[in-house]
Protein backbone atom coordinates (compact mmCIF):
# COMPACT_ATOMS: atom_id res chain seq x y z
CA UNK A 1 0.00 0.00 0.00
CA UNK A 2 1.55 3.31 -1.24
CA UNK A 3 1.33 6.14 1.13
CA UNK A 4 -1.55 8.11 -1.69
CA UNK A 5 -3.64 5.50 -0.41
CA UNK A 6 -3.41 6.05 2.95
CA UNK A 7 -4.13 9.41 2.74
CA UNK A 8 -6.66 9.20 0.28
CA UNK A 9 -10.29 9.89 0.87
CA UNK A 10 -11.50 6.55 2.97
CA UNK A 11 -7.83 6.45 3.85
CA UNK A 12 -6.36 4.69 6.66
CA UNK A 13 -5.12 8.51 8.00
CA UNK A 14 -8.05 9.99 6.83
CA UNK A 15 -10.02 7.71 9.13
CA UNK A 16 -7.54 7.81 12.22
CA UNK A 17 -7.40 11.50 11.89
CA UNK A 18 -11.54 12.03 11.75
CA UNK A 19 -11.65 9.39 14.88
CA UNK A 20 -8.69 11.49 17.03
CA UNK A 21 -10.80 14.44 16.28
CA UNK A 22 -14.23 13.06 17.49
CA UNK A 23 -12.33 12.22 20.65
CA UNK A 24 -10.74 15.37 21.03
CA UNK A 25 -13.86 17.13 21.06
CA UNK A 26 -15.81 14.88 22.84
CA UNK A 27 -13.44 14.91 25.87
CA UNK A 28 -13.64 19.10 25.12
CA UNK A 29 -17.29 18.87 25.66
CA UNK A 30 -17.28 16.89 28.22
CA UNK A 31 -14.51 19.18 30.16
CA UNK A 32 -17.03 21.91 29.37
CA UNK A 33 -20.20 20.73 31.01
CA UNK A 34 -18.28 19.02 34.13
CA UNK A 35 -17.15 22.53 35.09
CA UNK A 36 -20.15 24.32 34.07
CA UNK A 37 -21.98 21.72 36.65
CA UNK A 38 -19.29 21.91 39.30
CA UNK A 39 -19.57 25.76 39.47
CA UNK A 40 -23.36 25.95 39.81
CA UNK A 41 -23.98 23.09 42.23
CA UNK A 42 -25.23 24.45 45.16
CA UNK A 43 -22.10 23.05 47.19
CA UNK A 44 -19.50 25.65 48.61
CA UNK A 45 -15.97 24.25 48.18
CA UNK A 46 -14.51 27.04 50.17
CA UNK A 47 -16.68 25.84 53.16
CA UNK A 48 -15.22 22.70 52.73
CA UNK A 49 -11.54 24.09 53.29
CA UNK A 50 -12.33 26.10 55.83
CA UNK A 51 -14.82 24.57 57.71
CA UNK A 52 -18.27 26.39 59.04
CA UNK A 53 -17.04 28.55 62.39
CA UNK A 54 -14.10 30.48 59.77
CA UNK A 55 -14.55 33.77 59.84
CA UNK A 56 -15.27 36.27 56.92
CA UNK A 57 -11.88 37.47 56.49
CA UNK A 58 -10.86 33.72 56.03
CA UNK A 59 -13.70 33.20 53.92
CA UNK A 60 -12.55 35.73 51.34
CA UNK A 61 -9.48 34.79 51.75
CA UNK A 62 -9.72 31.39 50.43
CA UNK A 63 -12.38 32.42 48.13
CA UNK A 64 -9.66 34.52 46.03
CA UNK A 65 -7.02 32.22 45.97
CA UNK A 66 -9.32 29.18 44.80
CA UNK A 67 -9.94 31.79 41.87
CA UNK A 68 -13.90 31.71 42.56
CA UNK A 69 -13.73 35.67 42.03
CA UNK A 70 -13.24 35.60 38.75
CA UNK A 71 -15.92 35.35 35.96
CA UNK A 72 -16.67 31.84 34.91
CA UNK A 73 -14.80 31.73 31.42
CA UNK A 74 -11.56 32.63 33.61
CA UNK A 75 -11.55 30.24 35.96
CA UNK A 76 -12.25 27.79 32.72
CA UNK A 77 -9.23 28.49 30.99
CA UNK A 78 -7.59 29.02 34.27
CA UNK A 79 -8.07 25.13 34.87
CA UNK A 80 -8.06 24.30 31.34
CA UNK A 81 -4.31 25.10 31.34
CA UNK A 82 -3.32 23.24 34.51
CA UNK A 83 -4.85 20.49 32.88
CA UNK A 84 -2.52 20.74 29.97
CA UNK A 85 0.19 20.29 32.38
CA UNK A 86 -1.23 17.59 33.67
CA UNK A 87 -2.24 18.85 36.91
CA UNK A 88 -6.24 17.98 38.41
CA UNK A 89 -5.62 20.44 41.73
CA UNK A 90 -5.42 18.79 45.00
CA UNK A 91 -8.62 16.69 46.51
CA UNK A 92 -9.87 18.69 49.85
CA UNK A 93 -10.55 14.54 51.12
CA UNK A 94 -6.94 13.66 51.29
CA UNK A 95 -5.14 17.01 50.33
CA UNK A 96 -2.63 15.48 47.83
CA UNK A 97 -2.59 16.30 43.91
CA UNK A 98 -6.09 14.32 42.76
CA UNK A 99 -3.73 12.51 39.69
CA UNK A 100 -2.01 11.10 43.01
CA UNK A 101 -5.38 9.74 44.37
CA UNK A 102 -6.20 8.16 41.21
CA UNK A 103 -3.80 6.65 41.07
CA UNK A 104 -3.51 4.90 44.32
CA UNK A 105 -7.67 4.11 44.08
CA UNK A 106 -8.07 3.21 40.56
CA UNK A 107 -5.93 -0.38 40.18
CA UNK A 108 -8.48 -1.65 43.10
CA UNK A 109 -11.24 -0.86 40.66
CA UNK A 110 -9.64 -2.49 37.73
CA UNK A 111 -9.14 -5.36 39.89
CA UNK A 112 -12.55 -5.87 40.82
CA UNK A 113 -14.25 -4.62 36.91
CA UNK A 114 -11.80 -7.25 35.16
CA UNK A 115 -12.74 -9.90 36.92
CA UNK A 116 -16.33 -8.95 36.64
CA UNK A 117 -16.45 -8.97 33.44
CA UNK A 118 -14.71 -12.12 32.99
CA UNK A 119 -17.39 -13.95 34.96
CA UNK A 120 -19.77 -11.87 32.97
CA UNK A 121 -18.74 -12.44 29.76
CA UNK A 122 -17.70 -16.22 30.17
CA UNK A 123 -21.26 -16.94 31.63
CA UNK A 124 -23.40 -14.30 29.70
CA UNK A 125 -22.31 -15.31 26.37
CA UNK A 126 -22.73 -19.08 26.24
CA UNK A 127 -25.92 -18.46 28.24
CA UNK A 128 -27.19 -16.35 25.40
CA UNK A 129 -26.20 -18.32 22.82
CA UNK A 130 -27.85 -21.87 25.04
CA UNK A 131 -31.51 -19.05 25.52
CA UNK A 132 -31.35 -18.38 21.32
CA UNK A 133 -30.49 -22.13 20.11
CA UNK A 134 -33.30 -23.25 22.43
CA UNK A 135 -35.65 -21.01 22.05
CA UNK A 136 -39.12 -21.44 23.64
CA UNK A 137 -37.87 -24.52 25.47
CA UNK A 138 -36.79 -24.87 29.19
CA UNK A 139 -33.12 -23.70 28.62
CA UNK A 140 -34.55 -20.78 27.28
CA UNK A 141 -36.92 -19.42 29.97
CA UNK A 142 -34.23 -20.16 32.50
CA UNK A 143 -31.76 -17.77 30.73
CA UNK A 144 -34.25 -15.42 30.45
CA UNK A 145 -34.90 -15.78 34.34
CA UNK A 146 -31.56 -15.20 35.19
CA UNK A 147 -31.24 -12.44 33.13
CA UNK A 148 -34.67 -10.62 34.49
CA UNK A 149 -33.03 -11.35 38.08
CA UNK A 150 -29.84 -9.49 37.11
CA UNK A 151 -31.77 -6.41 35.97
CA UNK A 152 -34.07 -6.61 38.72
CA UNK A 153 -32.36 -7.36 41.98
CA UNK A 154 -30.75 -4.26 43.89
CA UNK A 155 -27.18 -5.00 43.36
CA UNK A 156 -26.49 -3.21 47.12
CA UNK A 157 -29.35 -6.02 48.75
CA UNK A 158 -27.42 -8.46 46.92
CA UNK A 159 -23.93 -7.86 48.46
CA UNK A 160 -25.64 -7.66 51.81
CA UNK A 161 -27.15 -10.97 51.30
CA UNK A 162 -24.03 -12.13 49.76
CA UNK A 163 -21.54 -11.16 52.76
CA UNK A 164 -24.65 -12.50 55.38
CA UNK A 165 -24.51 -15.64 53.89
CA UNK A 166 -21.12 -16.93 52.39
CA UNK A 167 -19.23 -14.77 54.67
CA UNK A 168 -20.56 -14.79 58.35
CA UNK A 169 -22.78 -17.89 58.27
CA UNK A 170 -20.90 -19.75 56.01
CA UNK A 171 -17.44 -18.47 55.86
CA UNK A 172 -16.70 -19.51 52.56
CA UNK A 173 -15.26 -16.26 51.68
CA UNK A 174 -13.83 -13.21 52.78
CA UNK A 175 -15.17 -10.03 54.41
CA UNK A 176 -14.48 -6.36 53.82
CA UNK A 177 -11.65 -4.96 51.91
CA UNK A 178 -9.40 -6.60 49.99
CA UNK A 179 -6.93 -8.57 51.73
CA UNK A 180 -7.20 -9.75 55.63
CA UNK A 181 -5.59 -7.14 58.19
CA UNK A 182 -3.15 -9.54 59.11
CA UNK A 183 -1.40 -9.50 55.49
CA UNK A 184 -2.49 -5.84 54.66
CA UNK A 185 1.25 -3.64 54.15
CA UNK A 186 2.81 -7.34 53.73
CA UNK A 187 3.36 -6.88 49.98
CA UNK A 188 5.06 -4.02 47.98
CA UNK A 189 2.75 -2.11 46.00
CA UNK A 190 3.72 -2.15 42.60
CA UNK A 191 1.08 -2.11 40.08
CA UNK A 192 -1.43 -1.49 42.32
CA UNK A 193 -3.27 -4.77 41.37
CA UNK A 194 -3.14 -6.92 45.11
CA UNK A 195 -3.11 -10.15 43.34
CA UNK A 196 -0.42 -9.39 41.09
CA UNK A 197 1.78 -8.03 43.44
CA UNK A 198 1.34 -10.70 45.36
CA UNK A 199 2.64 -13.28 42.74
CA UNK A 200 5.30 -11.27 42.20
CA UNK A 201 6.24 -10.98 45.80
CA UNK A 202 5.99 -14.54 45.70
CA UNK A 203 3.24 -14.24 48.78
CA UNK A 204 1.15 -17.12 48.11
CA UNK A 205 -0.69 -16.58 51.69
CA UNK A 206 -1.85 -12.98 50.71
CA UNK A 207 -2.41 -13.92 46.93
CA UNK A 208 -5.11 -16.21 48.50
CA UNK A 209 -6.36 -14.06 50.81
CA UNK A 210 -7.05 -11.42 48.35
CA UNK A 211 -8.79 -14.03 45.95
CA UNK A 212 -10.59 -14.97 49.09
CA UNK A 213 -11.85 -11.04 49.23
CA UNK A 214 -12.13 -10.91 45.14
CA UNK A 215 -14.59 -13.42 44.40
CA UNK A 216 -17.81 -12.11 46.11
CA UNK A 217 -18.03 -8.49 44.94
CA UNK A 218 -16.90 -9.72 41.57
CA UNK A 219 -19.41 -12.47 40.88
CA UNK A 220 -22.06 -10.34 42.02
CA UNK A 221 -21.20 -7.31 39.74
CA UNK A 222 -20.66 -9.94 37.52
CA UNK A 223 -23.69 -11.57 37.79
CA UNK A 224 -25.43 -8.02 36.56
CA UNK A 225 -23.49 -7.87 33.91
CA UNK A 226 -24.33 -11.05 32.84
CA UNK A 227 -28.15 -9.99 32.62
CA UNK A 228 -27.08 -7.89 29.86
CA UNK A 229 -24.12 -9.77 27.84
CA UNK A 230 -26.68 -12.65 28.12
CA UNK A 231 -30.02 -11.07 27.01
CA UNK A 232 -27.91 -8.66 23.96
CA UNK A 233 -26.19 -12.34 22.80
CA UNK A 234 -29.51 -13.86 22.84
CA UNK A 235 -31.31 -10.91 20.65
CA UNK A 236 -28.03 -11.58 18.28
CA UNK A 237 -27.69 -14.57 17.84
CA UNK A 238 -32.07 -15.21 17.58
CA UNK A 239 -31.10 -12.22 14.32
CA UNK A 240 -29.03 -14.58 13.02
CA UNK A 241 -30.56 -18.11 13.28
CA UNK A 242 -33.59 -16.62 11.19
CA UNK A 243 -31.21 -16.20 8.29
CA UNK A 244 -31.35 -18.02 4.87
CA UNK A 245 -27.55 -18.98 5.08
CA UNK A 246 -28.10 -21.11 8.74
CA UNK A 247 -31.15 -22.58 6.99
CA UNK A 248 -28.82 -23.37 4.22
CA UNK A 249 -26.09 -24.58 6.64
CA UNK A 250 -28.55 -27.27 8.24
CA UNK A 251 -30.01 -28.34 4.53
CA UNK A 252 -26.45 -29.57 3.79
CA UNK A 253 -26.45 -31.74 6.92
CA UNK A 254 -23.85 -29.70 8.97
CA UNK A 255 -24.37 -30.45 12.96
CA UNK A 256 -26.04 -28.16 14.86
CA UNK A 257 -23.11 -27.14 17.21
CA UNK A 258 -21.26 -26.33 13.92
CA UNK A 259 -24.21 -24.12 13.02
CA UNK A 260 -24.85 -22.36 15.94
CA UNK A 261 -21.12 -21.84 16.94
CA UNK A 262 -19.16 -21.64 13.16
CA UNK A 263 -21.69 -19.92 11.67
CA UNK A 264 -24.36 -17.92 13.47
CA UNK A 265 -21.94 -17.29 16.67
CA UNK A 266 -18.84 -16.20 14.26
CA UNK A 267 -21.17 -13.21 12.45
CA UNK A 268 -22.23 -11.94 15.88
CA UNK A 269 -18.31 -11.00 17.11
CA UNK A 270 -18.30 -7.52 15.84
CA UNK A 271 -21.79 -6.96 17.90
CA UNK A 272 -20.60 -8.62 21.09
CA UNK A 273 -17.23 -6.92 21.05
CA UNK A 274 -19.00 -3.55 21.65
CA UNK A 275 -21.32 -4.68 24.09
CA UNK A 276 -18.58 -6.55 26.36
CA UNK A 277 -16.53 -3.25 25.60
CA UNK A 278 -19.37 -1.00 27.25
CA UNK A 279 -20.09 -3.24 29.82
CA UNK A 280 -16.81 -2.86 30.85
CA UNK A 281 -16.75 0.67 31.27
CA UNK A 282 -20.07 0.38 32.97
CA UNK A 283 -18.16 -2.01 35.33
CA UNK A 284 -15.34 0.52 36.36
CA UNK A 285 -17.39 3.58 36.85
CA UNK A 286 -20.55 2.11 38.46
CA UNK A 287 -19.17 -0.11 40.95
CA UNK A 288 -19.77 2.43 43.98
CA UNK A 289 -22.33 0.58 45.58
CA UNK A 290 -20.24 -2.65 45.61
CA UNK A 291 -17.37 -0.68 46.75
CA UNK A 292 -19.33 0.77 49.28
CA UNK A 293 -20.99 -2.35 50.56
CA UNK A 294 -17.40 -4.32 50.64
CA UNK A 295 -15.45 -1.53 51.92
CA UNK A 296 -13.41 -1.91 48.84
CA UNK A 297 -11.13 0.80 48.62
CA UNK A 298 -11.43 1.79 45.03
CA UNK A 299 -12.45 4.50 42.56
CA UNK A 300 -15.60 4.89 42.88
CA UNK A 301 -15.67 5.12 46.74
CA UNK A 302 -13.67 8.15 46.33
CA UNK A 303 -15.72 9.54 43.61
CA UNK A 304 -18.53 9.31 46.38
CA UNK A 305 -16.78 10.70 49.25
CA UNK A 306 -15.42 13.04 46.80
CA UNK A 307 -18.88 14.71 45.44
CA UNK A 308 -20.46 14.01 49.26
CA UNK A 309 -17.36 16.59 50.41
CA UNK A 310 -18.54 18.99 47.23
CA UNK A 311 -13.88 18.35 46.11
CA UNK A 312 -14.98 19.62 42.78
CA UNK A 313 -11.14 19.09 41.64
CA UNK A 314 -11.43 15.14 42.67
CA UNK A 315 -15.04 15.22 40.79
CA UNK A 316 -13.85 16.57 37.78
CA UNK A 317 -10.73 14.52 37.27
CA UNK A 318 -12.68 11.65 38.38
CA UNK A 319 -15.43 12.55 35.35
CA UNK A 320 -12.44 13.39 32.78
CA UNK A 321 -11.43 9.96 33.43
CA UNK A 322 -14.46 7.78 32.88
CA UNK A 323 -15.10 9.89 29.62
CA UNK A 324 -11.74 8.95 28.78
CA UNK A 325 -12.30 5.68 29.70
CA UNK A 326 -15.32 4.83 27.24
CA UNK A 327 -13.93 7.10 24.31
CA UNK A 328 -10.78 4.72 24.66
CA UNK A 329 -13.02 1.60 24.81
CA UNK A 330 -15.22 2.79 21.94
CA UNK A 331 -12.36 3.48 20.08
CA UNK A 332 -11.29 0.01 20.09
CA UNK A 333 -14.36 -1.25 19.54
CA UNK A 334 -13.88 0.40 16.11
CA UNK A 335 -10.84 -1.20 15.37
CA UNK A 336 -11.76 -4.67 16.43
CA UNK A 337 -14.65 -3.87 14.00
CA UNK A 338 -12.56 -3.32 11.22
CA UNK A 339 -10.14 -6.83 12.03
CA UNK A 340 -13.14 -9.12 12.41
CA UNK A 341 -15.85 -6.91 9.88
CA UNK A 342 -13.60 -6.29 6.54
CA UNK A 343 -16.24 -4.53 4.93
CA UNK A 344 -16.08 -1.62 7.68
CA UNK A 345 -13.13 -0.78 5.84
CA UNK A 346 -14.66 -0.26 1.98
Amino acid sequence: MVFSDWIKPGGVLRRLAKRLFQVVVTLFGLLILTFVIGRVMPIDPVLAIVGQDADQSTYQQVYQQLGLDKPLYVQFFIYFNSLMHGDLGNALLTGRPVVDDIIRVFPATIELATMAIIVGAGLGVPLGVLAAARRGKWADYVVRFISLAGYSTPIFWVGMMGLLVFYAWLNWVGGAGRVDMAYDGLVENRTGLLLVDSLLAGEWDVFRSALNHLVLPATILGFHSLAYISRMTRSFMLAQLSQEYIITARVKGLSEFRVVWAHAFRNILVQLLTVVALAYGSLLEGAVLIETVFSWPGFGSYLTGSLLLGDMNAVMGCVLLVGLIFVTLNLLSDMLYQIFDPRTNA
